[in-house]
């Protein structure tokens, strides 16, 4: 595994030692998910593999608050909202608001220069984003989904 489940195993041990039973149980299962794919592909995973498990893992906790908090459940929120901030330390540092609205701006520019001139408009939001999505893998940084769509749309709204 890479430089993430290297951390992984040493967080492991060091949680083990401290007795802190809830964070190692989460490390184990973050473990344990990073080693099922890596079997499944049958070679070491590459850093971008892992990132895109535990970004899978944060979208899944994500959906689950909202669901417990829909419930009426907020000790399983908050259980699920202490697992997304021991999953995040392990991700790169998330790209602010204004790093992505720069970002989500370029890629209009560039797909109304592939474009020949015209400026995309609400039906081309998917060349929009895929554009986006690329800049933002390439800048290194990491962005939720939903807020890049939400930017991308205001983007294409200024018309």
């Amino acid at each position: 595994m890479a430089k993430i489940g290297e951390q992984l195993g040493a967080d492991i041990i060091t949680a083990m030692k401290a007795r802190q039973q809830e964070t190692l149980t989460t490390l184990r299962m973050v473990k344990a998910a990073l080693k099922n794919k890596e079997i499944d592909k049958r070679e070491p995973l590459t850093d971008a593999e892992e990132q895109s498990i535990l970004t899978t893992m944060l979208k899944q906790r994500r959906e689950s608050i909202e669901q417990f908090t829909k419930g009426n459940r907020p000790e399983l929120a908050a259980k699920e909202q202490v697992e997304i901030e021991l999953i995040e330390g392990y991700m790169p540092k998330a790209a602010s608001e204004d790093d992505l609205r720069a970002l989500v701006s370029g890629a209009v520019e560039q797909v109304t220069k592939d474009n020949g001139g015209t400026r995309p408009v609400a039906k081309d939001m998917g060349a929009v984003m895929k554009v986006a999505q690329q800049r933002i893998a390439a800048s290194g940084a990491r962005a939720d989904g939903k807020l890049v769509s939400e930017l991308v749309k205001a983007e294409l709204a200024k018309g």
